[in-house]
């Protein structure tokens, strides 16, 4: 391995923590930002991960509520929801020359990024993974992969190739996609019915892919149909088949923010999904009634 890494960690959640503390076992220095209560808990104790892949460990990091020196990449693993407010702890003057890796659900986030930080140094990436923060620095990981597909089209690749060994080294499977476009997309092409169809009727996948099949498949299609109009290859028979393989109890994110309470994501995959369609003129009529139902359940 060459020098160890300085990275900073925007959001220390389910996967901003279980990065940051495989990162720092790996030996690269780990700063966190977050919140003073958080970003004391984690100095205390540094971040606690259970993991059926990665083993029971706690590794120690930094933690502070602004970015302060320069680093050489700043992960973005904040929730879109809290994305304006947590980019006020990285001043761009401050970060520099660093990679911005935004691991954010959604597509329209890394427009946000490069209108704050140098466009050439905006690294988008999709991770794959299922990862909680049960409290301050407690991270239960449990998913047996945790993958990355880093990205960035005006990257110099040598960047991207540099991080992606150090985030393998580190345990995860990352590797370097060649088109940005088509990385994003293809997430978003199997987040965006799987979120909105579980959390539109409060069920688990298993339920939603046979009790709501139809809806499923009518999602799959509009999907696919924006991606292609994006420029991003489809398939939506593989994307069922993925539906049918995973675990029937699986639920979204989005599902389990709606159960706690917490802010949805709705606009960044929904609003998204939406814009992307009406840009390209492309028909999605039960996505946009599942977003409308879920903005306003009276309706």
């Amino acid at each position: 391995m060459t020098h160890p890494l300085t990275v900073a960690v925007l959001g220390p959640g389910g996967t901003g923590g279980l990065l940051a503390a495989l990162l720092s076992r790996s030996g690269h220095r780990v700063i966190c930002l977050a919140g003073e209560a958080t970003a004391d808990a984690l100095r205390a104790t540094g971040i606690t991960v259970r993991s059926p892949q990665f083993g029971d460990f706690t590794a120690a990091v930094e933690a502070d509520t602004e970015l302060r020196e320069p680093v050489d990449a700043c992960l973005v693993t904040v929730k879109h929801t809290a994305l304006g407010a947590a980019l006020t702890r990285v001043p761009p003057a401050v970060l520099g020359d660093a990679l911005v890796v935004p691991l954010l659900n959604g597509v329209e986030h890394p427009g946000t990024l490069r209108a704050r930080y140098r466009p050439d140094r905006v690294a988008p990436a999709v991770i794959r993974v299922e990862s909680t923060r049960i409290a301050p620095g407690v991270i239960e990981h449990g998913s047996p992969f945790t993958e990355i597909d880093l990205a960035g089209d005006a990257v110099p690749r040598a960047r991207l190739d540099a991080l992606a060994a150090h985030l393998t080294a580190s345990g995860t499977t990352t590797r370097v996609a060649g088109d940005e476009t088509a990385a994003l997309w293809a997430k978003m092409a199997f987040l965006a019915p799987f979120a909105l169809l579980t959390t539109r009727y409060g069920v688990p996948l298993g339920v939603a892919r046979t009790r709501h099949r139809d809806e499923l498949q009518a999602l799959v299609a509009e999907t696919a149909a924006v991606g292609r109009a994006c420029g991003a290859p489809a398939d939506p028979a593989r994307a069922l088949a993925r539906y049918d393989a995973f675990p029937p109890a699986a639920k979204s994110s989005m599902q389990r923010d709606a159960e706690a309470g917490r802010p949805l994501e709705l606009d960044a995959i929904g609003g998204a999904l939406l814009r992307a369609a009406e840009r390209h003129g492309v028909p999605v009529p039960v996505t946009a009634r599942l977003v409308r139902e879920l903005r306003d359940p009276a309706s």
